[in-house]
């Protein structure tokens, strides 16, 4: 119920036909498994908590201090009644950087993997190298879910998705943030196993 709805689809169902068909039930509400948003302004205060997290990590929460309440506002807004252009004025900001920097300061990212208990990875990851060269998405993998990688000679059992999508592990992973980011601006990575059909 926490997660984006994409990533819920990658995690659970990114092998089945569409539409995904979903079950809701409105009795017996798991109390023990997730969280109970009472109200809207519980999920506007989640949601925005996430921008801020996130642009703590992009720009040391600079862009989202310099932002008006009527901006925050505007950004939930957008999402909240599907209006991009409403949405997009204000998250645009959020997703710029100095071009001199090459990028962001850390790229806010969540690993989930189909296979395991723990909810998600989060380490502080640097787009740049040291020595200047572009971080892809096969060195995050590397650096904070090494068995995600399949050595060359191997059949490859895991795929990793973003948005019902198995970006190649040498895309840089500064553009994967800035381009297929969900609204909380947080790049949620899946890794499930691959069909063997």
């Amino acid at each position: 119920m926490h997660y984006p709805i994409g990533l819920l689809f990658d995690l659970h169902a990114s092998n089945t036909a569409l539409p995904w068909n979903i079950t809701v039930h409105f009795k017996n509400f798991p109390e023990k498994d997730l969280l109970h948003c009472h109200s809207k302004d519980v999920i506007e205060a989640h949601f925005m908590a996430c921008i801020k997290e996130a642009d703590a990590l992009k720009h040391k929460s600079q862009v989202i201090n310099e932002m008006q309440k009527k901006d925050h506002k505007q950004l939930w807004m957008g999402l909240q009644n599907d209006k991009f252009e409403q949405f997009w004025a204000i998250n645009r900001k959020l997703m710029e950087y100095i071009p001199e920097d090459s990028g962001f300061r850390y790229i806010p990212f969540r690993i989930y993997q189909a296979t395991t208990e723990r909810p998600f990875i989060q380490k502080l990851f640097r787009p740049v190298a040291p020595g200047g060269q572009l971080h892809t998405l096969g060195d995050l993998l590397k650096e904070v879910c090494p068995t995600a990688i399949t050595p060359e000679d191997d059949e490859k059992t895991i795929q990793v998705m973003i948005h019902g999508i198995e970006p190649m592990l040498e895309t840089p992973i500064q553009w994967l943030s800035e381009h297929m980011s969900y609204p909380d601006n947080f790049l949620h990575i899946s890794i499930i196993p691959r069909p063997t059909d």
